[in-house]
């Protein structure tokens, strides 16, 4: 499996903020978001190849009893099945952060999906596949049933909140399941975009979300 990275951090992101976790971060992508801040395993996929042992004995090194398989997107990455029955046999908790255009039956304790609104679609010749790709209604209501949940979105702006309300209404989403979270890369945006995000989650009853390992760390691999 190619891995961009491995390491162990806290989660920055979601429900679980805060938590020390270990990362398993695939590389490979099938969307291109103008805004994403992981380009290395998307518009340009590196990495080593490791096999599931290599990367469970990684894991097993560290002291923290949450995993997170992330990417790009780890549901299009071969043996993703397998590896997260190996995380389970280890008794760790498991998070798999998906933008929930593809369904596979993997273990896990808590599906991350985070669909892609359309301020991620980037002005390139990607555009149309991208567009065609990022918000798969079957695959987001199969992993919703299957799974422990949550809807995290990316805003870029308020008017972003249409669409959000449109795609929860159509899924019949559980409202508290839902986490806004604002675009942004280093912390003087960040900051900016949450002061009037959190006004917008008082308002609509979601959950907001910081970024934590930005605020902390900066905008670089490995945290």
């Amino acid at each position: 499996m190619k891995i961009a990275e491995l390491f162990y951090s806290i989660q920055g992101e979601g429900s679980l903020v805060g938590v020390p976790s270990v990362f398993i971060r695939t590389s490979g992508c099938n969307l291109r978001c103008a805004w994403c801040d992981t380009p290395y395993t998307s518009w340009q996929p590196e990495g080593a190849d490791l096999t599931l042992g290599q990367i469970v004995d990684e894991v097993k090194a560290h002291k923290a009893r949450h995993v997170v398989v992330t990417g790009g997107e780890p549901m299009i990455a071969p043996e993703i099945v397998p590896l997260t029955e190996l995380l389970r046999g280890l008794g760790l908790h498991i998070t798999i952060e998906t933008a929930g255009t593809v369904f596979q039956p993997v273990a896990c304790d808590l599906m991350s999906i985070s669909p892609k609104l359309a301020n991620s679609t980037p002005k390139d010749r990607w555009a149309a596949q991208h567009n065609r790709l990022r918000i798969q209604p079957e695959v987001l209501l199969e992993l919703m049933a299957r799974y422990p949940y949550q809807l995290k979105f990316v805003i870029e702006k308020p008017e972003d909140l249409e669409e959000v309300r449109a795609l929860i209404g159509a899924l019949e989403a559980d409202r508290s399941r839902v986490i806004l979270m604002p675009e942004g890369t280093d912390r003087d945006r960040l900051r900016e975009r949450a002061v009037w995000l959190a006004e917008i989650c008082k308002q609509e009853g979601f959950r907001f979300s910081p970024r934590l390992h930005v605020d902390l760390y900066g905008n670089r691999r490995g945290v």
